[in-house]
This record gives structure tokens, C-alpha cells and sequence, in this order.
């Protein structure tokens, strides 16, 4: 799944001023995991530096990481549909929530004790920590009725979404080339969905919606320049887990121990493609990794086959085909935005 793609759009969260990068944001993985770790990408890079050396970077280690990454959210997001036939979307986020939790808080806070939760920013991880609790409860909730890869190609228009949002919400400025991007991005996205055609099913628009909460939990990621990353680790783990449990009574179903089971593998499966998300990050730039991500689509469709039979119809290859390419030209432009400022 998703939160989504990778953590790029929180650069600078640590070291250095922000940086554009959110079309890696455009892997959809709605887990926990994947918007908790977003912060820690950007540092990646930084931490083997010392004092101006350069990184040794291993590009093809990287994207062969991302590449196992995307596989195991396609599985994570499998597993969630299949939960999904007979749990409720929310309790199939806190399972997601409870299987981070025991995997990497005790993790994040042997490393920084109390100090973890110490914040300037307690009202931006709120509201981070619900983007990215909606996004998966949406998400979920859509893979009861939709395919895999309809899913997973919709939920693509995440960066577009954030493209939009940077504008009011951090003051940037967006050119002709890029809102060319959201516009064509858009149109794979009406491709997809169809609406007013014989196909078309609101249940549809679930992807979209959890694109739109994603790319909030990435900007909010964005205004908290400066955070340290295993605080907002610890922040968006304790406020989903805390939130969905409030809501859990209301929509609580029995699992079986079967679904136990399958639960955990989907945390587990989530959780491990977030770390190898950050350990690519230390081998190569985010805008090089990104079209990469889009890899998932593919790795979508064979599980979706595998597990469901199911076959993407001709339209939603045509709508994600266009969608793919709006988030590459985007990470073009980011390169080449970057090579600009490098020189200046």
C-alpha cells in the first residue's frame, strides 16, 4: 500500500532546506509505517557525510531496493483487501497500527527515551497523524470494491494533490510545466474512473480521497522543518493507534485466528518496505528512485491476479499509463529544478 508513497516530499524535514521531490511520494501505501518513516528519508543521505565528504552513492542497490519495496506494499495491500471482505476498513487500520507499533516503537524509543516526544510542533503531528490514519482507513475501505490495480493506479495522483496544496499551505510557487503535469495527471484519473459512464462506481473515488489525506500528512511532514525523524515516528504512531482505537468499538468485528495471521503478515510486509524505502534513500536521490515506484503498478496486478483473479480492464492501463507519465515528467522537472539551484 500505501502512506504513498516514498517519504521524499518530507525533505529538509532534518538537514537542510526543503526540497521538492513528491512524485516518489506517489507510492500508495496507506500503512502507518509508510507516512511514520517518512521523515527519516531525507536524512538518509546526511549521515554518512562528514564534514563536506561525499556520499558514496550505489544507484542500482537502491533502486533494486525500492523495486523489493513496492512488491511488499502490492503484498501488504492484498492482504488488506482480503481482510477486507470481512472486516471493517477501521479495524483493519488499528491491526495495521498494532503491528507497527510492536515492531518499531520499542525501536524508536530505546533510541531517544523520553526525549521522543518532546515537540514544537504538537498541533502539525495531529493533524499529520490523522492525513495519514484517513488515508488508510479510505484506502481500505475501497479495496472492498475496487482492484487492486484500478487502487493503486487512482491512488497515484497523490503528488498532484500536493502540488496543489504547496501553493497555500507553504507559500511556493508552481510553473506552467508542472501544473501541466496535474492537469494531465487529472485526466488519467477521469480515465480511470469514468465518471458518468456505464462503469462508474463511487467506491471509485476512495483511492482519490486517500490520494487527497496522504498528500495533507505530506505537507503537514513538509512544515515541520527541523523535526527529528523518530519524533514523528512516535508521534504518528501513538495518535493513529490512539484515534483508531477510539473508533474501534463502534465498528468491531471478532477475527478469527486466521485473520490474526493474515494481519500480521500485512504489518510485517508493510513495515519492511518502509525500512527498505529509507535504505534505498541512502544509496540514491529521491528523483532518481521515483519512476521507479511506479513499478508497483505492475506488481499490483499480479497479485491482484494471483489472489483474485482479477484483470485490469483496457481503460484503467490507458488512465494509468497517462497518470505514470505526469509523475515522471514531474521528477524530471524536479531534477532538472535541482541541477538549477545547485548552480545558482
Amino acid at each position: 500500500m500505501r502512506e504513498g508513497r516514498f517519504a521524499a516530499a518530507a525533505a529538509g524535514a532534518k538537514h537542510g532546506p526543503p526540497r521538492r521531490s513528491f512524485p516518489v511520494t506517489a507510492i500508495p501505501d496507506r500503512s502507518p509505517v509508510a507516512g511514520l518513516a517518512a521523515p527519516a528519508a531525507p536524512a538518509a543521505p546526511a549521515a554518512p557525510v562528514q564534514a563536506g565528504a561525499a556520499r558514496a552513492d550505489d544507484p542500482l542497490k537502491g533502486i533494486l531496493l525500492v523495486l523489493l519495496a513496492v512488491t511488499l506494499f502490492s503484498c501488504s495491500d492484498a492482504l488488506s483487501k482480503q481482510l477486507a471482505a470481512t472486516l471493517p476498513a477501521i479495524e483493519i487500520a488499528w491491526l495495521r497500527y498494532v503491528g507497527f507499533v510492536a515492531l518499531v516503537l520499542p525501536v524508536a524509543l530505546a533510541q531517544g527515551g523520553a526525549a521522543v516526544l518532546r515537540t514544537r510542533h504538537p498541533v502539525l503531528h495531529v493533524l499529520r497523524a490523522l492525513g495519514l490514519l484517513g488515508s488508510t482507513v479510505i484506502f481500505v475501505a475501497g479495496l472492498a470494491y475496487l482492484q487492486m490495480a484500478e487502487a493503486t493506479a487512482t491512488s497515484f495522483v497523490a503528488p498532484i494533490f500536493v502540488t496543489a496544496l504547496s501553493i497555500p499551505l507553504l507559500r511556493e510557487k508552481v510553473g506552467i510545466r508542472r501544473w501541466a503535469a496535474v492537469v494531465v495527471g487529472l485526466v488519467g484519473v477521469l480515465i480511470i474512473v469514468r465518471p458518468g459512464g456505464g462503469g462508474f462506481q463511487l467506491a471509485a473515488l476512495f483511492p482519490v480521497a486517500s490520494a487527497l489525506c496522504w498528500a495533507f500528512a505530506l505537507v503537514f511532514t513538509r512544515m515541520m522543518s527541523g523535526e527529528a525523524a523518530i519524533t514523528t515516528l512516535a508521534y504518528a504512531a501513538l495518535i493513529g493507534i490512539a484515534v483508531s482505537s477510539l473508533l474501534l468499538p463502534f465498528h468491531w468485528v471478532t477475527p478469527t485466528a486466521t485473520e490474526i495471521g493474515i494481519a500480521a503478515l500485512m504489518a510485517l510486509a508493510s513495515t519492511t518496505a518502509q525500512w527498505l524505502i529509507i535504505l534505498a534513500f541512502r544509496q540514491a536521490d529521491a528523483s532518481l528512485l521515483a519512476p521507479f515506484s511506479y513499478v508497483q503498478l505492475l506488481s499490483s496486478v499480479a497479485f491482484g491476479y494471483l489472489m483474485f483473479a482479477a484483470v485490469p480492464d483496457l481503460w484503467t492501463w490507458v488512465g494509468a499509463g497517462v497518470i505514470v507519465a505526469s509523475g515522471v515528467y514531474t521528477a524530471h522537472r524536479e531534477r532538472v529544478r535541482a541541477r538549477q539551484r545547485a548552480r545558482a
